[in-house]
This record gives C-alpha cells, sequence and structure tokens, in this order.
C-alpha cells in the first residue's frame, strides 16, 4: 500500500519502488520494472526471454529541492534471430539519460526571462543539454494580421548590431524577428509573402523612419500608414528642452542650475502639478518670452493627442502647425516642418488609436533577457528564445 503511494506521487506507469535512498543534495530513488513481452525491433516477433540486466542513472525533476536520480534496473531482452534489445518506457525516450518531464520542465523554464545558465542549474543538466533540448525547439513564420507592427531594437547578434521585430498590434504577439533592418532584407523576406496576404493588412504601424514607410508603400498598398505617438509627440518635447538649454546658456550659474534641475516641472503638465509647483513654473516663465510660448505650444499639442474626438484634433493640429511656423521659434518651427512631411500619417494615427506600445513592451522584455544571458550572439536561437519567451 505505502509503496502503491510512492508510485502515484512519482506518477510514473509501470515502475515499482524497491528502496529511497537520501543525501545531502540529493535523491536517490531506486525502481524496477515486471517482465512483459516486447516486439523485436529487427523481425517484429514477440519475446519474453530475458538477456542480462543493467542499472541506469536517470534524472528527474528536483523534489524536496535537491536533485534527483531514478536508479532504473533495465532489461535486455533476446529475440529468437539473435537480436538483442533494451525494453522501453512511456516516460524515458531511447537513449536517454533524462526523463520525458524534465526535458519538458527545461522547456518551460526557457519561457522566463532567465539565462540558460540558470535553467541548468536548476533542472541539474549542463548547459549545453538545455541548448541542445531548446535548439529542438523551432517558431515557423505566421500570417500576416490586420495590424502589423514594425520596430528595431538593438540585438548585437551575428547577423548585425540591429533586428527587426514584426508584431501583431490586436493580439499583442511576436509574428517575426528579422536579422536586420537593412532595405534589402526587409525587401527580400516581404517578396517571399503572398501577395494576397499582404494586401490583407489594413493597418501599418512604424516609427519616423522614411524606410518603413517606403516599403509600406510598396508591399502593403491597401494598408492605413500610422506613425507611433510616442515618436511624434517627443518631437515636441525634444523642442521644449532645447529652447530651455538654449535660455540657459544666457543665464548667471545660479539660476542656470535651478532651471536646469526644475526641467520636470516644465515638462509635466501644468494642471497635474501642486499649487507650489505651478508657481515656481510660472514664475520661471516670465523669464523669457520664448520659454512661455514653448510651454503653450507644449501645453497645446498634448492636449490634442490627450483627446478622443477626431474632429478636433484634426482642425487643432493643423492651427498648432500654422502657430509654430509663426512663432519665431527655431526649434518649433523645425518641428512644424517635421510635422507637415508627416501628417497624413500622424493624423491616421489620431484618427485610429493604434500605436507600437506593445512592439516597445517586447522591445524592453528583449532588453532584459539579452542583458541576463549576457548576449546571445547565435541569431536563430536567440529569435526562438524570442518568440518563445514572449508568446
Amino acid at each position: 500500500m505505502h509503496s502503491n503511494f510512492i508510485n502515484k506521487l512519482l506518477n510514473l506507469k509501470g515502475v515499482k519502488v524497491t528502496k529511497i535512498s537520501h543525501g545531502d543534495s540529493f535523491v536517490k530513488i531506486y525502481l524496477k520494472t515486471n517482465p512483459r513481452e516486447h516486439i523485436c525491433p529487427a523481425c517484429g516477433s514477440t519475446t519474453s526471454k530475458i538477456h542480462d540486466y543493467r542499472k541506469q542513472l536517470i534524472k528527474d525533476l528536483p523534489l524536496q529541492l535537491k536533485n534527483t536520480y531514478l536508479i532504473l534496473q533495465k532489461r535486455r531482452y533476446a529475440c529468437s534471430c539473435g537480436k538483442r534489445f533494451y525494453e522501453s518506457y512511456d516516460f524515458l525516450p531511447r537513449y536517454h539519460r533524462m526523463t520525458n518531464r524534465l526535458a519538458h520542465y527545461i522547456c518551460t523554464e526557457l519561457t522566463k526571462t532567465i539565462s540558460m545558465t540558470d535553467v541548468a542549474n536548476r533542472a541539474n543538466v549542463s548547459v549545453s543539454t538545455v541548448s541542445r533540448i531548446f535548439n529542438l525547439i523551432n517558431y515557423g513564420k505566421t500570417s500576416l494580421p490586420d495590424v502589423l507592427c514594425i520596430d528595431e531594437f538593438k540585438g548585437n547578434a551575428e547577423t548585425g548590431k540591429y533586428q527587426c521585430i514584426l508584431v501583431d498590434g490586436k493580439k499583442n504577439r511576436i509574428l517575426d524577428i528579422l536579422p536586420d533592418r537593412s532595405k534589402s532584407n526587409l525587401i527580400s523576406y516581404f517578396k517571399k509573402i503572398p501577395r494576397k496576404e499582404r494586401h490583407n493588412v489594413k493597418f501599418f504601424i512604424c516609427d519616423m523612419w522614411k524606410q518603413y514607410v517606403d516599403l509600406a508603400k510598396i508591399f502593403f498598398p491597401n494598408a492605413k500608414i500610422i506613425i507611433d505617438k510616442y515618436h511624434f509627440i517627443r518631437q515636441v518635447t525634444w523642442a521644449i528642452e532645447k529652447v530651455r538649454k538654449r535660455l540657459q546658456k544666457t543665464m548667471p550659474y545660479n539660476l542656470r542650475k535651478y532651471y536646469k534641475r526644475s526641467r520636470k516641472l516644465i515638462l509635466t503638465r501644468y494642471h497635474k502639478l501642486k499649487d507650489e509647483s505651478k508657481k515656481a513654473v510660472d514664475l520661471m516663465l516670465l523669464y523669457n518670452d520664448d520659454l512661455r510660448i514653448a510651454h503653450k505650444l507644449k501645453e497645446w499639442f498634448y492636449e490634442i493627442c490627450q483627446s478622443d474626438k477626431y474632429s478636433y484634433q484634426r482642425t487643432e493640429f493643423s492651427k498648432w502647425i500654422e502657430n509654430a511656423q509663426n512663432s519665431g521659434i527655431p526649434e518649433f518651427e523645425k518641428c512644424a516642418t517635421t510635422y507637415i512631411r508627416w501628417a497624413k500619417e500622424i493624423k491616421n494615427a489620431f484618427k485610429y488609436g493604434y500605436t507600437n506600445g506593445p512592439t516597445e513592451g517586447f522591445n524592453n522584455k528583449i532588453k532584459v533577457l539579452k542583458r541576463v544571458s549576457f548576449g546571445l550572439k547565435n541569431f536563430k536561437r536567440f529569435r526562438n528564445r524570442i518568440i518563445h519567451c514572449s508568446n
């Protein structure tokens, strides 16, 4: 009865526990099986003749925070045709020295943002064994979604400094990782995708890089091109920061130091500030007309972006560009010129509301994975690991 409970605890079919020994860092469980008829792999006939026995050490899942070893008494059968072969087990593949569930445990641990060395230590195997098991996992290409997001990240793989990521903007899942972001590589990748599938893409979301937009116009003619909100909003943030830095150069040391330390007050939305902070911002804005106008333009643009009415955003955006062009502030005049060049894509961002937020989240996870792994040079393994961890 007790043996039956132990068998249920181990959850291994067709084995009997004969002995259990504990050490400081390990547990050894001695197992044996009942003899039964086996089919000869050479001639296909059945045999129950036992030729000899041998004991094999098999690694299993950790038990009680200790490394677990199964000591299995294996039988070798003899067939009338002269063939000698070992009996088969449901929990142990042929020629393996670890159980199926330990291999599954390794694959499950690899979904976490931890290094292969950590997984190897937890599973009581070598790093090369973890790599060999993970190399059996392969993720192919998936069909393109309605909302396609594209971005690059610094992967430093063997294929180049930057890699490219494709994300489903609706289901928030990674579609594929490309070896580099060069135009030739992107063209060759999208050429392999059937035209019908490419024409079904309704929205193409990217940053303010002309290469992406040019590719979208060629390969996704039916898609609305959307510029990610973060990338065009920061143009205004950069503009007011440049105004502040230009102003600081004309100030005495103590005042310059105060403006530098108070930069967050200028960048924060005015209505979110407390009363004391509002007074401090008002005093800073009184010092210079350019900074005051820049702050007003910044608040106006943030208000446009946070509105949920497209008709208001469209009209106010055009007015904002006109005011920025006539402001006499070089930094905002340059910002307005950029917005004119990308006006259609920015208005699409206002109208449809899609962003590259999920992609940026995956990029952050990739950075964590790369940092804990101290870099991953093998691109195929790097790609599979990213998709394995994220999806």
